[in-house]
């Protein structure tokens, strides 16, 4: 048995007897296994890969769940009224422009195809912010100069993220992985420092992650200005931390790393057990925003959140060639999720995706002017009653006779007819279809907790074509609008 195993079992026995039952000497050998095998599979689950919960971990998690809480926004309609102005504020101002209503019209004209009427071509006319999120920053010529403008930018639950704002910036300038002794210039001697950093890279670059980088804190991690690429080997963890960004990268092929010794920071190195395989997994932290990113192939979700993760926006990215796409909250039993609070927004689901654009369950979810046009099984889902409130999103079902639902519950109809699932303003197209519950109320009571709030709706659904047109990585070239 190696020293992890070891210390699984003695937490497992401490787990039981904490929990008041009794482990009796009759027990046979037979239940024994069973109960421990049980266990062992739920494990790396509880533990997020960590062979050894030792006391700088016990440390994190604590800081961690104070940190979740404070995240918490107790009134929504904060976050979610702001955000739907916003969008409205950006598109009335690109309709002053003479330049753009050519792209306006073709853009949000009721069309019964999919996306790819939108041309193979690049835009290359001038720089077009459709989204208050790009509005903020990207037309800017000097964004170079002022990269932490971006922290400026977020919106949705994770509008409080600033990254590494407060702290300088460091060039990766070396696209190599050592796990246990990371060199200076690498993408994980970077995001293992213990103050605020802005990561920025001094040339494009593939990078092949030996095992999952595991990342401290307060930083942001900005593509802008290069092709950064990580892909075919392991993913990225953001685990009992805050204040995380991501930005302007690719992320694909990623794989299940083998475990063992991984520095998680400058001062420590900690055994893990195999990571799961997931692009990005966001283990009970909080305040993380992932922007303009683009993610495939992964052998287990896209992006994971759970544990009391919360805070959580999920903007301008493109989503392709992948089965379950997005997982918000791990088990149906996780009472820690039920103040996870997720914005995913602008986002453009393409090509041969199946199902989990998200499952959820527990939390509150905001799912706002997304392009959905392409599912095979279903698009949104979930167990455990999470709420879910669906506005101004594009659904454009599959040929599929059987899978025009965007909806899927995990449990019966008794049960989930009361859970709070509602769409507003979607628009629905090739025979889509969004199957409500709850009270008819039920989002207004949902996201506003004070009855005296002013509610915004949201852009309608045939707006969302141009709202997530640059979903994806952007090319950015300094001294030129991104």
């Amino acid at each position: 048995m190696g020293f992890g195993a070891f210390r699984c079992e003695k937490l497992w026995i401490m787990l039981l007897i904490q929990g008041g039952i009794r482990i009796e000497m009759e027990t046979t050998k037979l239940n024994w296994f069973a109960l421990f095998f049980t266990f062992a599979a739920l494990l790396p689950t509880l533990m997020a890969n960590i062979a050894d919960f030792d006391e700088v971990w016990q440390k994190r998690a604590e800081e961690a769940r104070e940190a979740a809480l404070k995240a918490y926004v107790p009134d929504p309609s904060e976050v979610t009224d702001t955000l739907n102005k916003e969008v409205h504020r950006t598109l009335r101002s690109i309709t002053y422009m003479s330049n753009a209503t050519a792209l306006i019209e073709h853009l949000t004209s009721n069309n019964t195809t999919r996306r790819h009427l939108l041309g193979k071509r690049r835009y290359t006319g001038p720089c077009l912010a459709t989204n208050p999120i790009d509005r903020c920053w990207r037309c800017q010529r000097d964004w170079h100069l002022n990269r932490k403008r971006l922290a400026d930018c977020a919106l949705g639950f994770g509008y409080k993220t600033t990254g590494g704002k407060a702290g300088k910036l460091y060039w990766v300038t070396d696209n190599s992985d050592d796990s246990t002794n990371p060199k200076p210039g690498t993408l994980r001697h970077a995001v293992i420092q213990k103050e605020p950093l802005w990561i920025v890279f001094k040339q494009s670059m593939n990078i092949r992650l030996a095992q999952e980088l595991i990342m401290q804190g307060d930083k942001t991690i900005d593509g802008r200005g290069a092709y950064v690429t990580i892909a075919n080997g392991a993913g990225i963890t953001i685990q009992f931390v805050k204040n995380v960004i991501i930005h302007n990268i690719k992320i694909k092929n990623i794989m299940v790393g083998s475990g063992g010794y991984v520095r998680d920071g400058v001062d420590h190195l900690g055994i893990r057990t195999r990571s799961d395989g997931d692009g990005i997994s966001i283990f009970g932290s909080s305040n993380v925003w992932i922007d303009h990113v683009s993610m495939s192939r992964c052998m287990d979700g896209l992006v994971d959140a759970i544990e009391g993760s919360t805070a959580i926006t999920i903007s301008n990215s493109h989503f392709v060639d992948h089965n379950e796409v997005m997982l918000f909250g791990a088990h149906d039993s996780s009472s820690n999720d039920k103040n996870m609070q997720v914005t995913v927004a602008f986002n453009h689901f393409g090509k041969r995706l199946v199902q989990r654009m998200p499952r959820c369950r527990l939390g509150l979810f905001h799912v706002v002017n997304n392009d959905y046009t392409h599912w095979e099984m279903y698009a949104i889902g979930g167990s455990s009653n999470p709420t879910i409130i669906s506005q101004g999103n594009r659904f454009i079902a599959p040929p599929n006779p059987r899978a025009k639902e965007v909806t899927k519950r995990e449990t019966t109809k008794e049960v989930w007819q009361n859970w709070t699932w509602r769409s507003e303003g979607d628009l629905m197209m090739n025979g889509a279809f969004f199957v409500e519950s709850g009270d008819r109320n039920g989002a207004y009571k949902a996201l506003s907790r004070f009855e005296s709030k002013a509610r915004t709706k949201a852009q309608p659904g045939t707006a969302v074509a141009m709202i997530t047109r640059f979903a994806g990585p952007l090319a950015c070239i300094p001294r030129r609008p991104c």
